[in-house]
C-alpha cells in the first residue's frame, strides 16, 4: 500500500491535510471526522456524503485497523475481560466492569509492559510493543457493550506514560468535540511516575490522574517496583504539588495492601508525610495472588483497619472492589503471555 498508516486516529489538522492533498473540499476533514469518530466507521466507501472518486481514493490508500475482540471470558460477577489481536500480532486485554449505573472499561496502552513491578502479571511478562492510538481506541470502539460505557481507566496492560504520544492522540479524540466528545471527567490515567512525561501529560490533558504507589519508603518500594530506581516517589509528589487538584480534575493513588509488607503503621505515617500538601485520595486494593508471589493480601478486617487510619488523618481513603477475579481481570492479573501461541489461529469464542 502506498501509506501504511490508519485512516482512523488522524486528528482534524491531519484530515484537512489530507484533503488538500488528494484535492477534496476543505468541509470534508470534517465529513471524515464526524464518519470516523462519531458514526465510528472508518471504511470510506460507506462515507456516503463524500465524493465516490474521493472515497476510492481513500479506499485504496488506507487499510482498516477496527478489529472485534477474538475472545471473552465472563465472570461470576458480571465483569467481562475481551482479548484484542494487535496490528503486530500480539494481544492486549481490557477488562469492562457494570456496576449499576455505572459501566467502566479497563483499558490497555501496551502489550505487555517494562516496567516490572513484582506483583503485576502484565509486568512479568515483559513488552511486546507499544500501542498505536488506533489499536488504544479499538478497546473502546469494538466493544460490544461500547454504548454502555461511562467510564474510561488507562489501568490495564503497560505504563501509559511509557507510550505519551500516542496515549495524548487517543485522549484527546476520546474528549474533543470533533471526536468521541467524552467530558476529561470520565477518564483517569494511571502511571507509576514517569517523571519526564509527567508534566507534559498533566499539561496536555483534563483527565484524572492515578499513580501506582504501593510503598511510601525509597528502599521498599525499590524492592517491588523497580520504577522507584529511575523516578522516585518522592520526585513525582513534588512535582504534583505543583498542580491544583481541587476542582474538577482529581489525583489519586493506588495503594496495593500486601500484608505485613506496606501495612504497619509507620507506613500510614511515611505516606501522610509524603502527601502532604497534594489534595488526593488513597484507594486500597486487595492483592490479588499471581503464580509463584509470596506476597499475601490481608484479610478484610486488616483492609478496614489500615483504611480508618489513614482517614483519622485527614486522607480520604476508599477500599475498591474487587471484581472478575475468577477469570484474572482484577488488578494486577492482566497477562497475555500464555495467549499469544494459542490464540493466534483461533476463532472469537467465549470462556
Amino acid at each position: 500500500m502506498a501509506d501504511t498508516e490508519p485512516l482512523y486516529g488522524r486528528t482534524p489538522d491531519e484530515l484537512a491535510a489530507l484533503c488538500r492533498e488528494l484535492g477534496m473540499p476543505r468541509f470534508a476533514a470534517g465529513q471524515l471526522a464526524r464518519w470516523l469518530y462519531v458514526r465510528h466507521t472508518e471504511d470510506p466507501l460507506s462515507m456516503s456524503d463524500i465524493a465516490a472518486a474521493h472515497r476510492a481514493a481513500l479506499a485504496e490508500r488506507f487499510r482498516p485497523v477496527l478489529s472485534a475482540p477474538v475472545r471473552v471470558s465472563e465472570s461470576a460477577d458480571g465483569t467481562k475481560k475481551y482479548l484484542f489481536r494487535t496490528l503486530r500480532n500480539s494481544f492486549v486485554e481490557s477488562a469492562y466492569i457494570p456496576d449499576g449505573d455505572r459501566a467502566t472499561l479497563c483499558v490497555s496502552s501496551q502489550a505487555g509492559c517494562r516496567m516490572g513491578c513484582r506483583f503485576c502479571a502484565t509486568g512479568r511478562q515483559g513488552l511486546q510493543h507499544s500501542l498505536s492510538a488506533p489499536e488504544i481506541l479499538n478497546q473502546i470502539v469494538s466493544l460490544p457493550e461500547r454504548e454502555r460505557l461511562t467510564n474510561l481507566v488507562f489501568m490495564g496492560m503497560g505504563e501509559p506514560l511509557d507510550n505519551t504520544d500516542n496515549v495524548l492522540r487517543a485522549l484527546e479524540i476520546i474528549t474533543a468535540p470533533w471526536g468521541f466528545g467524552w467530558s476529561p471527567t470520565r477518564v483517569t490515567v494511571s502511571t507509576a511516575g514517569v517523571v519526564p512525561e509527567l508534566r507534559r501529560f498533566l499539561d496536555s490533558t483534563k483527565v484524572h490522574l492515578a499513580v501506582s504507589l504501593h510503598n511510601p519508603f525509597a528502599e521498599e518500594r525499590t524492592a517491588i517496583m523497580p520504577v522507584e530506581r529511575a523516578w522516585p516517589i518522592a520526585e513525582v509528589a513534588a512535582i504534583l504539588r505543583g498542580y491544583d487538584f481541587t476542582h474538577q480534575r482529581r489525583v489519586s493513588f493506588e495503594y496495593i495492601v500486601m500484608e505485613g509488607l506496606n501495612d504497619s503503621p509507620r507506613h500510614i505515617r511515611e505516606l501522610c508525610r509524603l502527601l502532604d500538601g497534594i489534595k488526593c485520595r488513597i484507594n486500597l486494593i486487595r492483592f490479588h495472588k499471581i503464580p509463584g508471589s509470596p506476597y499475601f493480601s490481608p484479610d478484610d478486617a486488616g483492609m478496614v483497619r489500615f483504611r480508618d487510619a489513614l482517614t483519622a488523618r485527614g486522607i480520604q481513603t476508599t477500599i475498591r472492589a474487587s471484581r472478575g477475579e475468577d477469570i484474572q481481570a482484577a488488578c494486577g492479573l492482566l497477562s497475555t503471555s500464555e495467549k499469544v501461541k494459542s490464540e493466534k489461529s483461533s476463532p472469537q469464542k467465549r470462556d
